[in-house]
């Protein structure tokens, strides 16, 4: 029987529920943690993907497309290493949390998903529930890139475009989904999403050795890689696997900048619409992640699009191929060093997080 679900705002529980009756996000029951020592990481049978480490994880081996294991490369010109979440089978570091969310999906016997993403989280959706052979319907701002349209469609899953803001577009998808329409396998508020980002940390730290960064730089709109990274490091931790926890440091662009504002107050600069994967100005988990924040001792700032843009010819020139909402976390780890909050001497890991193929 899969995992229960709780509330950590009230405690309640769950056999399965999107969101809590008091509107809180819920959270699995029972963190799995393992017993023992940590292995050897050449002694991780990394030909089972994120289940290399399912010590860890509330979800069994359901839907796979043999994702995980990215790449952990030098980035010399940033003086940092880089993971490169954009080397996955849809593109995006999302197909983490899509593997491990129709997993669960699988294990409680849904026959219809549906989501509401502005491209990337949509398309990893689609093609896992393809995978599990599950429905799905992805709700997507009527201007989504015509790319990760076609990503979501050729799968055969069900586009449903939204006039309006990215919010308008979740308030459609959630009103779809209290009616009856789907299972929520959403990316902001399903805990097994979370499960699956979690993660980059657990692989981070193996590919390392059992050691971790002095600070992990990630793009940050609902908060998807940053605070799965936070409870994968904080796993690693309490399992005694590693000592100690990363900084995290959270990239935003201005205009859609929440967490920045509420740490370093408001910001008038102008919108930046390049970075659009990341434009999302009421994340659902807004007080888990300026908790991991404030646990971490980590920070955010907001960047605005001409750092973007200058930071994306670089990171090409450079032969990393990513879409523009990746480049605000090497943007961001030069804001971070010109504001003393990076060290010269820090060991930094910086997540780059989708292909520069989805156009």
């Amino acid at each position: 029987m899969p995992d229960r679900l709780s509330c950590p705002s009230c405690g309640a529980t769950f056999a399965d529920r999107w969101r809590c009756t008091c509107h809180s996000p819920l959270k699995f029951a029972d963190r799995p943690l393992p017993d023992g020592p940590a292995p050897a990481p050449s002694d991780l049978d990394r030909d089972r993907g994120l289940w290399a480490f399912d010590d860890f994880l509330p979800v069994g081996r359901e839907v796979t497309l043999g994702e995980g294991w990215t790449p952990l490369v030098p980035a010399t010109e940033w003086d940092a290493a880089f993971k490169l979440e954009y080397v996955f089978p849809t593109g995006s570091f999302k197909d983490r949390g899509a593997a491990t969310t129709l997993s669960r999906a699988v294990e409680l016997g849904v026959d219809t998903v549906v989501e509401d993403s502005s491209g990337n989280a949509g398309a990893a959706i689609a093609t896992y529930a393809a995978r599990a052979g599950v429905d799905a319907r992805i709700y997507v701002p009527a201007g989504v890139k015509a790319s990760k349209l076609r990503a979501i469609e050729r799968t055969g899953a069900t586009p449903v475009r939204v006039e309006g803001s990215r919010e308008t577009v979740t308030d459609a998808c959630i009103e779809a989904v209290e009616s009856g329409e789907g299972w929520y396998a959403s990316h902001a508020w399903n805990p097994a999403f979370f499960a699956g980002t979690a993660t980059v940390a657990l692989e981070i730290a193996a590919q390392r050795g059992w050691s971790v960064p002095d600070a992990v730089v990630t793009p940050l709109g609902h908060g998807t890689l940053f605070l799965g990274a936070y409870r994968g490091f904080r796993a690693l931790h309490d399992a005694g696997w590693t000592d100690r926890i990363p900084r995290l440091l959270g990239a935003q662009a201005t205009g859609y900048a929440p967490i920045a504002e509420a740490l370093h107050g408001p910001d008038e600069a102008e919108p930046n619409e390049v970075a659009d994967g990341i434009q999302i100005r009421e994340p659902v988990q807004r007080d888990a992640i300026l908790n991991a924040v404030d646990e971490t001792g980590g920070d955010v700032v907001a960047l605005p699009e001409e750092a973007v843009d200058e930071e994306l010819d670089r990171l090409h020139e450079r032969g990393f191929y990513t879409e523009p909402t990746c480049a605000v976390a090497p943007a961001a780890l030069r804001a971070f060093r010109e504001r003393g909050v990076v060290g010269p001497d820090d060991d930094v890991v910086v997540a780059l997080t989708g292909s520069g193929l989805k156009g």
